[in-house]
């Protein structure tokens, strides 16, 4: 079994200016530069042959290059049960298109539905028992991020691997569009 889900990697200058932003919450497991990325479907633990199928169906996707930006930021969850704080993303049709073919493979290789909406974003820390009142500070001193547009001319198929500090990532295949 592998660990699998779709991304957009980030070039390093929008990660540089979200490292900047990666402190003010005590409670904060700050992801790391090489792990900051904005998801497209998590497909969760999945066979080797299906990893293969997988790999197959996404690299099929048919999608023009587009730009986004990052845009706002906040938190999932609610006073001490708030677990995660994200950067957000203007919205973008291409990247919902792009995000709704991701979970379209993973249907056609016999993955589940993804029951939540997506809501497209980048996973700055996790949390665990935070102040509510630093996680406010911090989404009120951040709330107006706007990143640079930039260029999303590929996704990658990514494994994860869980550990004591949290996931680590690698890229297991990139896919170009256009």
């Amino acid at each position: 079994m592998i660990r699998l889900f779709a991304a957009l990697p980030l070039p390093a200058d929008i990660v540089q200016g979200l490292v900047g932003r990666q402190a003010g919450v005590e409670a904060a497991r700050w992801r790391p530069p090489e792990s900051l990325h904005l998801t497209l479907r998590f497909f969760g633990e999945v066979r080797e042959d299906v990893a293969r199928d997988l790999d197959a169906e996404l690299a099929a996707i048919d999608a023009p290059p587009f730009e986004i930006m990052l845009e706002g930021a906040g938190a999932f969850g609610e006073g001490r049960d708030i677990h995660a704080i994200w950067a957000g993303v203007e919205e973008s049709l291409p990247l919902r298109r792009l995000a709704d073919a991701c979970e379209t493979a993973a249907r056609r290789v016999g993955l589940k539905p993804e029951k939540r909406r997506y809501r497209p974003h980048v996973t700055l820390a996790y949390l665990r028992q935070a102040d509510p009142a630093q996680v406010a500070a911090w989404i009120q001193a951040n709330n107006l991020l706007k990143s640079p547009a930039f260029a999303v001319d590929r996704f990658a198929l990514y494994s994860s691997v869980l550990g004591g500090e949290g996931s680590h990532y690698r890229i297991e295949a990139e896919y170009l569009l256009g």
